[in-house]
């Protein structure tokens, strides 16, 4: 019955033994979310981010996972819609915007002798935006951890900006009143238009990794990139590539003028212990061996 409604209703679904076996599992990771903040079971890894004009750290990307006690380290992609669908993830995502908060400030007290303070960057689901409490709790956020508001850029997916459009203008204002800067993720995969993109207060636009991953050998990939710099530079936005995993792809992104980037060519995400923050951070030097 909730498959035929979830599908779009007035019409028949027929049960097979493997949606039992995927409701009972959904139940159990349902069970096993509502106490893995208690118990400390969540991680938050970080990937750098670099400036590719000059080959700088500039910042890093806060990605939560799960170390679940039985099955290992989980990814987002097998328990964050849960934690959307059953509300979990506001308190979920506060508690990872607050400790990616703690840390940068330390990585920022490392590298007095950089030219900016390093920035960090913390997904915010649909969830987190529609909840009313939201600009509390980073002022509560700001308040704890010391961190200026300038040095946190919340990414939020287009198709997320698509939906409630008026009440997601609202909230995206009152917490950017804060200093908090604004990123489009996942951009050219959803729906969005010129007009909408100008309402938005977003200050860079993040090419999806699908299409970074055709540079230099797919020539529709790299004017698909070329033409979201363009559109960027022109809005007057930040240009930032993710995925990057070869040289050649991180080649034709600094041709094309991308502001910033990240991906396992750069880094891949780890936990804390695993970054040294130095003031002449380089491509070659910036993760402990």
């Amino acid at each position: 019955m909730y498959r035929a409604k979830a599908d779009g209703r007035s019409q028949t679904c027929v049960f097979r033994e493997d949606n039992r076996a995927f409701a009972v599992a959904q139940l159990r990771t349902g069970n096993d979310l509502h106490r893995a903040l208690e118990r400390n079971e969540f991680e938050v890894h970080y990937q750098p981010i670099m400036e590719l004009r000059e080959d700088r750290l500039v910042g890093f990307e806060a990605l939560l996972r799960w170390q679940h006690p039985t099955r290992g380290l989980l990814g987002p992609d097998q328990f964050i819609a849960l934690a959307e669908d059953t509300g979990l993830i506001v308190s979920i995502g506060a508690w990872v915007l607050e400790t990616a908060c703690a840390q940068t400030v330390r990585w920022q007290a490392e590298a007095t002798g950089g030219t900016e303070p390093l920035f960090i960057n913390v997904n915010l689901s649909p969830r987190q935006l529609a909840d009313p409490t939201l600009p509390g709790t980073i002022a509560d956020i700001l308040a704890r951890t010391g961190i200026p508001g300038s040095s946190i850029c919340l990414e939020i997916t287009e198709n997320t900006l698509m939906h409630h459009t008026d009440s997601v203008v609202d909230a995206m204002q009152a917490v950017r009143g804060q200093g908090i800067h604004f990123s489009i993720d996942d951009f050219g995969t959803g729906y969005s238009s010129l007009a909408y993109l100008r309402r938005f207060p977003v200050e860079s636009l993040k090419i999806d990794r699908s299409f970074v991953d055709g540079l230099g050998n797919e020539a529709g990939d790299t004017s698909i990139v070329q033409a979201v710099v363009n559109l960027a530079h022109t809005l007057g936005l930040a240009a930032v590539a993710e995925g990057v995993e070869t040289a050649q792809q991180l080649q034709v992104l600094r041709t094309l003028g991308c502001d910033l980037a990240q991906g396992y060519l750069l880094g891949r995400p780890v936990l804390p212990d695993q970054i040294r923050v130095r003031e002449d951070a380089t491509l070659e030097h910036l993760l402990r061996s």
